[in-house]
């Protein structure tokens, strides 16, 4: 009886495919655990940043980069006109019809809030 030539070749595909599929499990548990850890980093870090970068991601757009005021009024001076607990307040629940509420939350409104009431 004459081999069939063709069985080297599957005999090969097979264990490529095994292989594959082992190593791709792997990577996926591999990838889990370090995108957990690393979900925790980029929290911390987004809670660690500086007041002046929370500002200028989420208020500058308005407010101006120099805190001179655009479409919403200049910063340079809010805090000789308002509190930290009342500029809070405005981050929090907004104020009139241009500013809206909520667009900074937690922490990250308490450390603008303090940087903002320092401008006097």
């Amino acid at each position: 009886m004459k081999k069939n030539p063709l069985i080297p070749f599957a005999w090969t595909a097979v264990i490529g495919l095994i292989l594959i599929i082992g190593v791709s499990f792997w990577a996926l548990q591999q990838g889990g655990e370090e995108s957990a850890e690393g979900h925790g980093e980029k929290q911390e870090q987004a809670e660690a940043a500086a007041p002046e970068e929370i500002y200028a991601q989420n208020c500058a757009s308005c407010h101006g980069g120099d805190l001179g005021g655009q479409v919403g009024p200049a910063l340079t001076a809010v805090g000789g006109k308002y509190s930290k607990d009342e500029i809070l307040g405005i981050i929090k629940n907004g104020k009139g019809s241009g500013m809206p509420a909520g667009l900074i939350e937690g922490e990250q409104a308490e450390a603008v809030a303090k940087w903002l009431s320092e401008k006097k």
